[in-house]
């Protein structure tokens, strides 16, 4: 058998009743869901940022490494030269040597100021290394922190926010399906989440404007599902008696 207007607008408003309670228990937990999440992202973000500059240091030290080899290829170089400037027979020759000496030790100079370099840069990278990891340690500190008071809060809740959901399924299967569209658009678009509303000293009770005596009166009457006409609000009146959950 079809639900009259009555029961429709009894059914919304036990939802409503419903799902503030849900509303309620959620905004229990405030921002600590959304500051998990940011904790979590900001962790994500220096590890990675560790994680670049560990693999940059290993390619700085790697190059040390290649200059280091240099240096001592060019030191062997640079004595087989001069252990063959001692046989020399003519000036050309001497001056040849003397040069390639001369170009080893350019060579030599050149790879130790790079690699001085090098270790300028890994100590400044190992400065921010650290100063990345504590505050990576402080973050992590800080998350473990929020998830323990956001489990407490959730573990106080959780039986009573799943039985609500239940209850709140339950009431949507008796609801019929455009009202149940309408019911959930104006909760969404609404910042409180209501979507039913009573009438409170003569005014909408969401968003508090006035409702003309006559409008008044249909509501009362419960002959059909009257709409606030300023913020769209479904409008049931206060004695309505909803079966709350």
């Amino acid at each position: 058998m079809e639900s009259t207007i009555e029961q429709k607008l009894r059914s919304l408003y036990q939802l409503q009743q419903i799902d503030s309670k849900i509303d309620q228990l959620r905004t229990l937990r405030g921002e600590l869901p959304m500051e998990v999440k940011d904790l979590e992202d900001e962790i994500e973000g220096l590890e990675t940022r560790l994680e670049k500059f560990n693999e940059d240091l290993v390619g700085l030290k790697k190059l040390i490494a290649e200059k280091q080899a240099f240096i001592k290829d060019a030191q062997a170089l640079k004595t087989k030269y001069e252990q063959q400037l001692m046989g020399v027979k003519n000036s050309r020759e001497y001056d040849a040597l003397s040069k390639e000496v001369e170009i080893q030790g350019l060579e030599i100079q050149i790879a130790e100021k790079k690699i001085r370099e090098i270790n300028a840069q890994i100590d400044g990278r190992s400065q921010e290394l650290q100063r990345f990891s504590d505050e990576l340690a402080g973050r992590k500190k800080d998350l473990d922190n929020k998830k323990a008071e956001l489990n407490d809060i959730v573990a106080e809740t959780e039986k009573e926010e799943q039985d609500l959901i239940s209850a709140s399924d339950k009431a949507r299967t008796g609801i019929e399906e455009r009202l149940l569209v309408a019911y959930t658009r104006i909760r969404k678009n609404s910042l409180n989440g209501l979507a039913v509303v009573t009438v409170q000293r003569d005014a909408c009770g969401g968003c508090f404007n006035q409702i003309p005596p006559q409008r008044q009166m249909d509501i009362r009457t419960r002959k059909r599902i009257a709409i606030c006409e300023h913020c769209g609000r479904i409008l049931v009146d206060a004695d309505i008696d909803a079966v709350t959950a």
